[in-house]
């Protein structure tokens, strides 16, 4: 019987230690699975590393070759099962998608190697037969990432980030700010996922020459499954009872220990995302349980930091709702200042005419920078902790 394995992933070049492991296992030649994590900290108790794969966690047909913990926004980390077939599925369909046609494809990664947007830049490396070029230890920073796609030899460079970092690119300033907005140029295809990312952030970096495409995923699909609105090729979305289903050959097999969990009922993945669809097209407006309720009306925080990315005096914008006693709960705007920074009125003003006057802003929460929880997503839970009042008597 096969056993989950912890993996060690450290940082910098080191990480291209694990290349020829993470080859046979995309391939499902390894006699066990592997669990990734970060090298500095063990493996979560609840995904039970070194003990067997239970019934239905594994196929001798199609072997379980990671579990990635998923980020645990809910509470304690579950545990995607990903198959070979389902890891091999996602690198044919994203190289195909991305840079299809002659010439080798080499990826730059930027993300952590532990979380599944990382790990994929390794897997999708291995199957196209190329070596990445990696960031060395440390914060990310402009230089580092100019410096790291001057090492990129291929004919086709590609990468991952978060929108926070794709921010500190285009805001570096100096000589090594152009230097890494040129480098942004370089690349035939830059992903940036994780969060959602604001429309005047994709607007200033493609007038920076580079090729932004939006990436929506998780760990049970692989990473990244929708690119620019579109699913990849086998992937199909649904909606039920406006939640977004997805279904396809990218999807996990389940959760470590936890059978029958609802997110996979039959051959789906049942997501925590609400979305429209629209003409073949994925929009996603978050997650359901960031709906607020105002008023007794919906607001979608999406559309909410859609409208306020852009303005002046905003660099970044989170959108978040914490009770209240008069309207059941009032919508947040945590902002990072760009300059000057906006009032309460201006935000109210500007949400109002392009969303709706429910989903004004009623409280402007001004921060020095987001607090943010696995690869760049902004930590709401702690936003809406620093903008509820003290408890009386706290």
């Amino acid at each position: 019987m096969r056993t989950l394995r912890p993996l060690p992933v450290p940082t910098g070049d080191a990480v291209l230690d694990l290349l020829p492991l993470l080859a046979t296992a995309v391939e499902g030649g390894l006699p066990h699975a592997l669990h990734p994590h970060a090298a500095d900290t063990a493996p979560h108790p609840s995904l039970r590393t070194g003990e067997p794969l239970g019934p239905g966690e594994d196929d001798p047909d199609d072997p379980t070759a990671v579990v990635v913990a998923t980020s645990g926004s809910t509470g304690t980390p579950k545990g995607a099962l990903l198959p070979a077939a389902a890891l091999r599925a996602s690198a044919a369909a994203t190289a195909a998608r991305l840079a299809p046609g002659p010439g080798s494809q080499q990826w730059v990664l930027a993300l952590p190697a532990h979380h599944v947007a990382g790990l994929q830049v390794l897997l999708r490396s291995v199957r196209a037969g190329t070596e990445p070029v990696v960031l060395p230890p440390g914060p990310f920073s402009a230089a580092a990432f100019a410096g790291a796609t001057a090492r990129a030899t291929g004919d086709r460079l590609l990468t991952s980030l978060v929108p926070t970092q794709l921010v500190r690119l285009l805001d570096a300033p100096g000589d090594a700010g152009e230097e890494a907005r040129a480098a942004l140029a370089r690349y035939d295809a830059v992903l940036v996922g994780s969060a959602a990312t604001p429309g005047a952030l994709l607007e200033r970096a493609r007038a920076a020459g580079a090729r932004v495409v939006t990436t929506y995923g998780s760990s049970e699909t692989c990473g990244g499954c929708v690119y620019d609105g579109v699913p990849l090729d086998g992937v199909v979305p649904a909606l039920e009872e406006d939640r977004l289903t997805l279904a396809g050959p990218v999807l996990a097999r389940g959760y470590r220990g936890l059978p029958g969990h609802p997110a996979f009922p039959g051959d789906r993945f049942r997501t925590d995302d609400t979305a429209v669809l629209e003409g073949g097209r994925v929009r996603v407006l978050g997650r359901v349980d960031d709906l607020i309720t105002t008023g007794g009306l919906k607001v979608a925080p999406a559309l909410v930091e859609e409208a306020l990315a852009g303005t002046p005096g905003i660099g970044e914008v989170v959108v978040v709702g914490v009770p209240d006693e008069e309207w059941g709960q009032r919508v947040v705007a945590a902002v990072v200042p760009a300059g000057t920074a906006p009032t309460l009125a201006e935000v109210r003003e500007r949400v109002g005419a392009a969303v709706a006057r429910h989903a004004a802003p009623r409280q402007l929460l001004l921060l020095a920078e987001l607090p943010l929880r696995g690869p760049g997503k902004p930590d709401r839970a702690a936003l809406r902790a620093l903008a509820a009042p003290p408890a009386p008597g706290g």
